[in-house]
């Protein structure tokens, strides 16, 4: 899988730091010691700032060039690498901008942690992850879960600032972003005057973080409890996998026979996941809800392939196909709690 790591010809290095572990890319600087923010852009190569550069056009057989109005170019100072083109409203938030939203809460709460940042592309979206401090645990207290907030942004006018609250169990990297069902783990700040100033009061996504894992927690407990049968884990398997009206027609009519092939082998890989893995026999996840629910999360974190590393980030932690089918399963898993039975619903 390509992995889409920023390479800075001039440094010689990948735009990437992580703490201690290296990521599956095995790519960046590894450091020992979890660093400041001003540490931390430097480890990651995101010591960089970008700028909006006016546009012009220049005829056919014209020496002479035309500004074209309200419309300008991001690009990267040092390498003079053009993201894309945005209008007059665009704001630019600068790397160094994203770090300090983290150093705000740092400074209202002990025990904040970078623990990874980097650069895509050319540099054109960067990502952070820092770990907050305590745990969400299940069961005895061996099943833990820890808490991140993870940020995006990108310099090329296709996205907003994305903040998030990430738990990640443990014993598989397996990201979570179990949003519940009437809550949100995401926080958007569009690029356009002022975003500086949201950005920096967004220290709310703490307080997100805070009441979630407080509510994942006692959900999580009580499903690690519930005991569900092989053949029920696989049917909340295909309903979570399910994409689209058709295939869920198929299943309630029994027509296995009809369903695409690329749906059931994700479906069959899922299961083989949830029956197999290690991280699916402890005590917590063994014949367990809690344990179906993170068969779907972990195949899609420790099995299923994709593109890109960009593309895997998307399709996870920014609202993409992984992060909607989690979501369904989250909403099946708690239909089961409730009633004893996979809900056979489409939605």
């Amino acid at each position: 899988m390509a992995h889409n790591i920023n390479f800075n010809e001039a440094t010689g290095q990948h735009a990437f730091m992580s703490v201690k572990q290296p990521a599956w890319h095995g790519l960046g600087q590894i450091v020992e010691n979890y660093p400041t923010s001003r540490e931390a852009i430097a480890f990651a190569g995101l010591d960089y700032e970008v700028t909006k550069a006016p546009i012009f056009a220049k005829g056919a057989g014209d020496f002479d060039t035309y500004p074209v109005p309200d419309q300008f170019a991001t690009m990267r100072t040092d390498t003079k690498v053009v993201f894309g083109v945005v209008g007059k409203d665009y704001q630019i938030v600068q790397n160094s901008d994203a770090f300090a939203f983290f150093d705000g809460i740092v400074g209202g709460a002990d025990g904040i942690l970078y623990e990874t940042a980097g650069a895509l592309g050319n540099g054109e979206r960067i990502f952070i992850t820092a770990k907050l401090p305590g745990y969400i645990r299940v069961g005895s207290g061996d099943d833990v879960t820890q808490k991140y907030i993870f940020l995006t942004t990108s310099h090329d006018g296709s996205g907003s600032i994305t903040a998030a609250f990430t738990p990640v169990r443990i014993v598989c990297q397996n990201t979570l972003n179990a949003a519940l069902r009437n809550a949100t783990n995401v926080v958007r700040i569009r690029h356009t005057a002022g975003a500086k100033e949201r950005l920096e009061q967004t220290h709310k996504v703490m307080g997100v973080a805070d009441t979630l894992s407080l509510r994942l927690e006692g959900i999580f407990n009580q499903w690690a409890n519930v005991r569900i049968e092989d053949k029920e884990v696989k049917q909340l398997i295909q309903l979570a996998l399910c994409p689209n009206k058709e295939t869920y027609n198929l299943l309630r009519k029994g027509a296995t026979e009809e369903l695409s092939t690329m749906y059931k082998n994700a479906c069959d890989a899922a299961f083989e996941y949830a029956m197999a893995d290690d991280t699916q026999t402890m005590a917590t996840t063994k014949g367990t809800l809690f344990g179906a629910y993170n068969a779907v999360k972990g195949y899609y974190q420790n099995v299923r392939s994709f593109k890109t590393g960009e593309d895997k980030l998307k399709s996870i932690c920014l609202g993409g196909t992984a992060q909607a089918r989690g979501q369904k399963a989250f909403n099946l898993c708690g239909d089961f709690a409730e009633n004893g039975a996979v809900a056979l619903q489409f939605n």
